[in-house]
C-alpha cells in the first residue's frame, strides 16, 4: 500500500460527464489518491474545471478539483501514472489504448476493453485474481501500462449476489429482471416525458451485457486466459422514473437446492479482498441482508454501505428456478465511478502501479 503521506497522483479521462463528476467528489481528500490533472473534450480543453463543468451534483465542485486546467485526452499532455476513465465508450478505446501504450494504468467504467480476452474484467470481492491478466496483456500489446476495467452497472450488483452462492453449490441459470434509475443513462438521459408516468422496457445494449459480463466475471483464471463460467443469465431491463439506485428482481438455479436461510448466510458471510486489505472504499459488508417484506427500495437503500454495499432482500423459494430475491445498488457510485475508484485502490494495496 502506498504510503499516505505521498498520495499517487491521478488524472481523470471524461472529468465533466456525470461519473466523472462522481470521481471528482470520491478523489477530494482521498486517502491514497491525489487529482492532478483532469481531461475532457476539445470543447473543454483550456478551460477551469469549474469552468467546464456542468455541475450536477449535491454541493459546490471540490476547490482543489475547480482551479484545474482541464487538458485534452492525450497522453501527451497527462503526466500522473494512474488514469481513470469514464469516457464514452464512443470514444474509449482508442484513447484508452494510447494511454497504456505510453504507460499509464489506465482504470476504465467505459464498456470498450470489458470482453477483450487479455482485459481483467474486475468486481475486486469478486474476482481479484483475475488481475494477473495484466502480465499477458503487456506481452501481447507490447504495453508498457495496461488497461481494466470495471464491469456494467447492473452487473456488478448481480456478481457480487451470484459469487458466494456460485462458490458454494454453483450458479446453472439466472432471470435477471432489472429496473434501471434514470441516472444510468448520463445527462441529460431519456427524456422527462418519455419517462415520467412511465416504464420504458428494453435498454440498448444492456441485456446483452447482463448475458455476457457475469459469465467472464465468475469464470476461472487457467493457463493465462478466464475460462467463462458455465451459467446462463437471461436479462429484462427497463428504465424507471428514480434517480439513482438499480433494483433487480433474480431467480437462480443453483447446482444444488439451497434453501432461503442458507442464502442469506452466504450473503451475510461474504467478503472479499478489499475487505481483507481495508481499502478506503470497501464497504464493511458487500453484500447487506434485509428481510423487511418490501425492501429493499432504492430511495431507503441506495447509500447502503455509502453507496458501496448491495442490498438483498425478498429471499424464497423460487418455484421456476429453486431460488429468488431481489437486490438493490447504487448505480453511480457502486456500479461506476466508486466501482471504479475501488479497483484502482487494489491495484496501488497489490503493488500494480507504475
Amino acid at each position: 500500500m502506498n504510503d499516505s503521506r505521498t498520495p499517487i497522483p491521478v488524472a481523470l479521462l471524461g472529468a465533466t460527464g456525470l461519473v466523472g463528476q462522481r470521481l471528482v467528489t470520491l478523489l477530494d481528500r482521498h486517502p491514497l489518491f491525489a487529482l492532478r490533472e483532469v481531461a475532457a473534450s476539445d470543447r473543454s480543453a483550456g478551460k477551469l474545471y469549474g469552468e467546464a463543468a456542468s455541475w450536477r451534483l449535491p454541493g459546490p465542485i471540490p476547490q482543489a478539483a475547480g482551479r484545474l486546467m482541464v487538458l485534452p485526452a492525450d497522453p501527451s499532455r497527462i503526466t500522473a501514472p494512474l488514469v481513470l476513465s469514464a469516457l464514452d465508450a464512443s470514444a474509449a478505446r482508442e484513447i484508452e489504448a494510447a494511454f497504456a501504450a505510453a504507460g499509464h494504468a489506465v482504470v476504465s467504467n467505459a464498456r470498450s476493453h470489458r470482453l477483450d480476452e487479455d482485459v481483467p474484467l474486475i468486481v475486486p470481492e469478486v474476482n481479484a485474481a483475475h488481475l494477473e491478466l495484466i502480465a499477458r496483456q503487456r506481452s501481447r500489446r507490447g504495453w508498457t501500462g495496461y488497461v481494466v476495467t470495471n464491469p456494467n452497472c447492473s452487473v456488478i450488483g448481480l456478481a457480487l449476489a451470484l459469487a458466494p452462492l456460485h462458490r458454494t453449490v454453483g450458479v446453472r441459470k439466472v432471470v435477471a429482471t432489472t429496473l434501471q434509475a434514470a441516472s444510468g443513462a448520463g445527462y441529460p438521459g431519456v427524456p422527462a416525458l418519455d419517462l415520467i408516468d412511465n416504464v420504458i422496457p428494453g435498454i440498448p445494449g444492456e441485456e446483452d451485457k447482463l448475458h455476457v459480463e457475469p459469465r467472464k466475471i465468475l469464470g476461472r483464471l487457467a493457463g493465462g486466459v478466464v475460462e467463462p463460467a458455465d451459467l446462463v443469465v437471461s436479462a429484462h431491463t427497463h428504465r424507471v422514473p428514480v434517480q439513482d439506485g438499480h433494483l433487480i428482481a433474480v431467480s437462480v438455479e443453483t447446482g444444488e437446492s439451497l434453501d432461503p436461510r442458507r442464502a442469506a448466510e452466504l450473503f451475510r458471510e461474504f467478503r472479499g479482498v478489499p475487505q481483507r486489505l481495508g481499502l478506503p472504499s470497501a464497504p464493511a459488508a458487500p453484500l447487506v441482508v434485509t428481510e423487511a417484506p418490501a425492501r429493499p427500495q432504492p430511495r431507503l437503500d441506495r447509500t447502503a454501505g455509502e453507496g458501496m454495499s448491495v442490498t438483498v432482500g425478498r429471499l424464497a423459494p423460487c418455484p421456476a428456478l429453486g431460488l429468488r430475491f431481489e437486490i438493490l445498488s447504487h448505480n453511480t457510485l457502486r456500479g461506476a465511478a466508486g466501482g471504479t475508484l475501488l479497483l484502482a485502490e487494489l491495484l496501488a494495496a497489490e503493488g500494480r502501479l507504475p
